[in-house]
């Protein structure tokens, strides 16, 4: 992680009030702030997880999306997903899609470093293959969304909190659309 890396801090409301070093932010009272989620499927409707570099500040070494980031400064949010789908999985995307715009919480690991986001929920289909940076994700996995929806109820503490509140969401949100 680049300590040039800068992150965007919100007011309660949402709005935008400031920046900071990424690398300071993630602490054991890190401020509101902006990111996003993303979700991936491949061509046979699989779902990609991954499991955190044990090197991360937050979460080390649990399951969860496929990926995360924060959006630069008056960066796009769609081009951020593009570039941290470049950056940690060597993936190139298609079809990125919003799915939950309104998605926000705040999370305390086992060390105490606290996540405390506004993060709309992206889902995405891949094109290739990944190539995960090992700085980034440790290991990953597609699996069929059914299994990983019955593997996160039964053993929510190894995956990560942001992927056990987004999943239910996303699954009703899948439901609706199939309606």
């Amino acid at each position: 992680m680049s300590s040039e890396e800068q992150v965007v801090l919100l007011a309660d409301d949402g709005s935008a009030v400031g920046v900071a070093d990424k690398a300071t932010v993630h602490t054991e009272s890190t401020p509101l702030h902006l990111a996003f989620s993303c979700h991936l499927f491949d061509d046979d409707g699989r779902i990609l997880v991954t499991r955190r570099a044990l090197t991360k500040v937050a979460w080390p070494g649990v399951w969860t999306n496929s990926f995360c980031g924060h959006p630069a400064p008056g960066e796009d949010m769609e081009q951020a997903v593009h570039r941290r789908a470049e950056h940690e999985l060597g993936a190139r995307l298609d079809a990125v899609e919003l799915a939950l715009p309104d998605f926000r919480y705040r999370a305390v690991d086992a060390a105490g470093i606290v996540e405390n986001e506004v993060c709309p929920v992206y889902r995405a289909t891949i094109v290739g293959d990944v190539r995960p940076r090992p700085d980034e994700v440790s290991e990953w996995l597609w699996v069929d969304p059914e299994a990983l929806d019955r593997a996160v109820e039964a053993t929510p503490w190894a995956f990560s909190p942001w992927l056990t509140l987004q999943l239910p969401l996303l699954s009703r949100l899948s439901q609706r659309r199939a309606l």
